[in-house]
C-alpha cells in the first residue's frame, strides 16, 4: 500500500472514529442519567459474553479474511479474493446463528450460573440477536480493509453509532410516555438496532460493489479448499480471541465479587464497576481512535509486504508506527493525569470516575503501542506469539483482581492493568525484534 492510501485510510477511519467516540461520550452521559451507574454495570456484565461469542464465531475468520484478501489482491487474484470472502463469511454466519440459539435458549443459566446476576437474563436474550448481525458486518468490513478501502467500513461505523444513540433516545421517550421502567434493556436494544442498521448498509455497499465487478456466487471454485485455508489461519487467532474473552469474562465476574469482599454492598459494587467500565475507561480509550485506525489499515499492508518479501520495509514501518503511538500515549498520560478529575465531574458528575481516569492515565503509552504491535504481529502471521503474550497479561490482571482488590479496592485492578500492559509491550517488541529480515 502506498503512503498516500495508508494515510488517507487512517485519516478517514480516525475522523469517523473521533465523531463516533464523541457521540459515544454523549451516549454514556445519557445512559448514566437514565439507567444510572448500576444499570451500566449490569449491561457491561453482558458485553464480554458477546465478545466471547464473536471470538469463537467471527474474530479469527475476520482477521484471516483481511490477510487473505490483501495477499490475493496483491497477486492480482481478485476473483479468488471474493471467493475466499464469501466462503469465510458464510461459515462465520453459520457459527454465529448457532451461538444465537444457544444463548437465547439458555439465557437464564448464563445469567444465574456464569454472571451471578439473574437480572441480566433479559439482556442476554436481546444481545443474542446481535451475534449473526455483528458477524456479517465484521466479515464485510474485513473484505474492504483487505482491499485497502476504508470508506465503506467508516460509513457503516458512523451509521451504526448514530442509530445506537437515536434508537436508545426514542426508546426512552416511549418507555417514559407509557410508564415503563427505563432499565439496562435500553442499552441492549440500542445495540441491537445499531447492528441491524450496520448490516443493512454493509450489504447495500457490498451488493453494489459485486454487481460492478460482475461477480456471481454460483461459480466459486474449490470452496472446501478455500475454507480449509481460511480456518488454518483463523484457528490460532480464534484460540487467541477465545482465551482472551474467557479471561476477560472471568475478570468481569470476579471484579464485583471481590469489591464486595473489600466492603462494598452488591449494589455499590455494580455501580463502581459501571463507573470504571462505562465512564472512566472510555475516556482513556478515546485517543486510541487514531492508533486503532492505523492498526486496522496496517494489518493487510504488512501481510501484503510479507507476501512480496519486503521485510526491511516492514521493520521500518513497525518502528515508526510504534514510536508514534508511544508519543501519543505519553502526551495523553499528562493530559488525563492533570485533567482527569475535572473530566469526571464535568462529563459524568462522578468524583470516582475522575480518580479512575487519573490512575488509568499511566496505561496510555503502553496500551496504544500494544494496539499497533498486535496488529503488526497478526499481519506477519505471529498469532501464536500474540496468544501467549495476551494470555500472560490477562492472568496478571486476574491475579490482581483476586488478591489486590480485596485489600485496596478498585485501585488493585488498575495497578494490575498497568503492569500487564507494560509486560505485553516488552513481549511484543521482543518477538518483533527477533523476526528475521
Amino acid at each position: 500500500m502506498s503512503k498516500k492510501h495508508f494515510f488517507a485510510g487512517t485519516f478517514l477511519l480516525s475522523t469517523v472514529g473521533v465523531i463516533s467516540r464523541i457521540m459515544g461520550f454523549f451516549y454514556r452521559i445519557f445512559l448514566s442519567q437514565t439507567i444510572g451507574s448500576r444499570g451500566i454495570g449490569l449491561y457491561q456484565l453482558v458485553v464480554p459474553l458477546q465478545h466471547m461469542v464473536l471470538a469463537v464465531t467471527t474474530s479469527g475468520i475476520q482477521t484471516a479474511l483481511s490477510r487473505t484478501v490483501a495477499s490475493q489482491t496483491a497477486l492480482k487474484q481478485k476473483k479468488e479474493a471474493v471467493d475466499s470472502f464469501c466462503v469465510g463469511t458464510l461459515f462465520a454466519l453459520g457459527l454465529s446463528l448457532a451461538a444465537m440459539w444457544i444463548f437465547y435458549t439458555f439465557a437464564g443459566w448464563f445469567a444465574g450460573e456464569i454472571l451471578k446476576e439473574p437480572e441480566t437474563e433479559a439482556l442476554i436474550r436481546i444481545i443474542s440477536f446481535c451475534f449473526p448481525l455483528a458477524s456479517l458486518h465484521s466479515c464485510i468490513s474485513s473484505y474492504y480493509f483487505g482491499r485497502k478501502s476504508a470508506g465503506y467500513p467508516a460509513s457503516t461505523q458512523l451509521i451504526e453509532q448514530t442509530v445506537r444513540v437515536l434508537s436508545s433516545y426514542i426508546l426512552v421517550k416511549i418507555f417514559l410516555s407509557r410508564g415503563i421502567a427505563v432499565t439496562a434493556r435500553i442499552a441492549a436494544l440500542g445495540a441491537l438496532a445499531a447492528e441491524f442498521a450496520a448490516v443493512l448498509s454493509s450489504l447495500l455497499f457490498l451488493s453494489l460493489h459485486l454487481h460492478a465487478e460482475n461477480y456471481s456466487f454460483l461459480h466459486i471454485k474449490a470452496p472446501l479448499h478455500k475454507l480449509s485455508a481460511i480456518t488454518a489461519t483463523a484457528f490460532p487467532l480464534t484460540l487467541n480471541r477465545l482465551l482472551l474473552s474467557i479471561l476477560a469474562a472471568i475478570e468481569v465476574v470476579l471484579i464485583p465479587q471481590r469489591l464486595r469482599m473489600y466492603g462494598f454492598s452488591r449494589s455499590n459494587a455494580l455501580s463502581l464497576y459501571g463507573i470504571f467500565t462505562g465512564m472512566a475507561l472510555p475516556c482513556i480509550l478515546f485517543p486510541s481512535t487514531v492508533t486503532n485506525s492505523a492498526a486496522v489499515m496496517l494489518t493487510p499492508s504488512v501481510a501484503e509486504l510479507q507476501t512480496l518479501g519486503a521485510h526491511r520495509r516492514i521493520r521500518y514501518i513497525a518502528s515508526r508506527a510504534c514510536a508514534a503511538c508511544f508519543l501519543i500515549g505519553t502526551a495523553c498520560t499528562g493530559l488525563f493525569y492533570f485533567f482527569g478529575p475535572f473530566a469526571g465531574k464535568l462529563l459524568f458528575h462522578e468524583v470516582t470516575a475522575g480518580n479512575c481516569i487519573r490512575t488509568l492515565s499511566f496505561v496510555c503509552p503502553f496500551l496504544y503501542t500494544n494496539i499497533m504491535l498486535t496488529s503488526i504481529l497478526n499481519g506477519l502471521g505471529k498469532t501464536g506469539a500474540t496468544l501467549l503474550h495476551n494470555a500472560a497479561g490477562s492472568l496478571i490482571r486476574i491475579l490482581f483482581v483476586l488478591f489486590a482488590i480485596p485489600l485496596i479496592g478498585i485501585r488493585g485492578y488498575l495497578y494490575g492493568l498497568l503492569l500487564s500492559e507494560m509486560l505485553l509491550s516488552i513481549m511484543h517488541i521482543n518477538t518483533l525484534y527477533h523476526i528475521k529480515s
